[in-house]
């Protein structure tokens, strides 16, 4: 088989994405791959090199479908507590719309720190920058947010950063096991912005 077209590229790491989402890289087999994207293995190896290589294709694919959009919440407005809470109800919606049997529960990346990124380099490197996208992106959002008349200023943004961080990532994880309580993780962290930044009275008179 010749190169793929760029269509049919797209069609393939998707499928090959949803399947690694849903089992994980060392549980989805070849014979997996081959059903979910219609390829043989000769034509996924000469596309991709290897199942590694098909797997790096997904997870680029979904950093630029899911992970790059969800981050670009909190930056809209040029981050603030409206942003901060925008983000962690979009991901309470999203852990809320899906059914228990759904391929994509959880976090493809996130999953991947408890199977691959265990032994192998570049897996934890890709999950340890998705880690610090997240807590920059937050902490920015909080120091936004911290400049706003009566508030206290930013000194404690990287600490809080990182507690909202450990809230998303734990709420992503457990969701695989306990969707409720995964939603009530994503709901602490709205209810510790909203102490952090209560809503200015005059705007609610």
């Amino acid at each position: 088989m010749g190169r793929l077209q760029s269509f049919e590229r797209t069609t393939v790491v998707q499928a090959a994405r949803d399947l690694f989402w849903d089992k994980g890289f060392e549980a989805a087999s070849l014979a997996d791959l081959e059903h979910v994207t219609g390829l043989k293995r000769s034509s996924l190896y000469h596309a991709f090199g290897s199942k590694r290589g098909l797997f790096d294709a997904a997870v680029q694919d979904y950093q630029d479908i899911v992970i790059r959009p969800r981050l670009r919440i909190l930056a809209e407005g040029g981050g603030s507590r409206a942003s901060l809470i925008a983000y962690f109800e979009e991901l309470r919606s999203a852990v809320s719309a899906l059914e228990d049997d759904s391929p994509r529960r959880g976090c493809l990346i996130v999953n991947c720190a408890a199977g691959l990124a265990g032994h192998d380099d570049l897996a934890r490197q890709v999950v340890d920058e998705y880690r610090a996208q997240l807590t920059d992106a937050l902490r920015d959002a909080l120091t936004a947010a911290s400049s706003l008349p009566g508030h206290s200023g930013s000194e404690r943004c990287t600490e809080r950063a990182r507690t909202l961080t450990s809230l998303a990532i734990s709420a992503l994880l457990l969701v695989r096991v306990n969707a409720t309580e995964s939603r009530a993780l994503l709901t602490t962290a709205i209810d510790q912005i909203e102490s952090w930044f209560p809503p200015d009275p005059a705007t609610h008179s």
